[in-house]
């Protein structure tokens, strides 16, 4: 079985949500694989973007923006489950090199 079929179940996890990122973080601690940390990685970083991004809006009384940025954050969820689904490792745009950076303790 390649590396990609045994971790697309824990890769498609962790776009469900946050509480299923956390889910599929400890479903890769054993035995690792590198196509879920990719993707568990991808995932964590739309999730932890979308809610510090969600407070920022918040604070500021901006009215509008969260409803774009509810849209974008869906579309991010999507791009990368249907890659995850289809064995692909390929970044999410403009962020996606730098989640793979900075969340390296997701292991």
């Amino acid at each position: 079985m390649s590396e990609a079929n045994s971790g697309k179940t824990a890769a498609i996890i962790g776009y469900i949500t946050i509480v299923g990122c956390l889910i599929a973080i400890t479903m890769n601690m054993e035995p690792k694989n590198s196509f879920a940390r990719f993707h568990i990685r991808q995932a964590f970083g739309i999730h932890v973007f979308f809610h510090a991004l969600a407070i920022v809006f918040t604070f500021m009384g901006v009215v509008y923006a969260p409803f774009v940025l509810y849209i974008l954050y869906l579309i991010l969820l999507v791009s990368g489950f249907v890659q995850a689904s289809n064995a692909k490792t390929k970044p999410l745009p403009f962020l996606g090199d730098h989640f793979q950076k900075w969340f390296t303790f997701i292991a």
